[in-house]
């Protein structure tokens, strides 16, 4: 199936989305952390990354930019932002994903959304930040 890198600070919530993803059959790699993540790129780019929002060292929309700053975009990489922020759809429009859930949500929104991802896969287009 797909090649995909998880990105999400807490191991329980972590292991249990790999766990689901694995029977899915797909490749999980993972990461604590948007710095960890962005270095996990050096070995292998995945077909698409699940990333948490808020996330200690560098967040899921920092890493989003930091991928789009570093290769100008090239890598093409969808990502799918999960959060229990309330204004979730802001930060995804931020990020220039139409990929999101909501935490919680169910296994068949995971995998739902991942599908839909991986069909489309339509890369972030991040907006730049308009904070002062």
């Amino acid at each position: 199936m797909a090649n995909l890198l998880l990105v999400d600070d807490d191991p329980d919530m972590a292991d249990a989305f790999a766990e689901v993803l694995r029977a899915e059959g797909h490749s999980v790699r993972m990461a604590r952390d948007g710095q960890e993540g962005l270095s996990c790129l050096a070995d292998g780019l995945p077909d698409l990354i699940i990333c948490d929002v808020e996330m200690p060292l560098v967040s899921g929309p920092d890493m989003a930019h930091q991928i789009l700053a570093r290769d100008l975009g090239q890598e093409l990489i969808p990502i799918l932002l999960t959060s229990g922020v309330a204004d979730l759809h802001r930060v995804a429009e931020k990020v220039g994903t139409p990929y999101f859930l909501g935490k919680p949500f169910t296994v068949a929104q995971l995998i739902d959304q991942l599908a839909r991802a991986l069909s489309e896969r339509r890369p972030p287009l991040p907006r730049p930040s308009t904070d002062p």
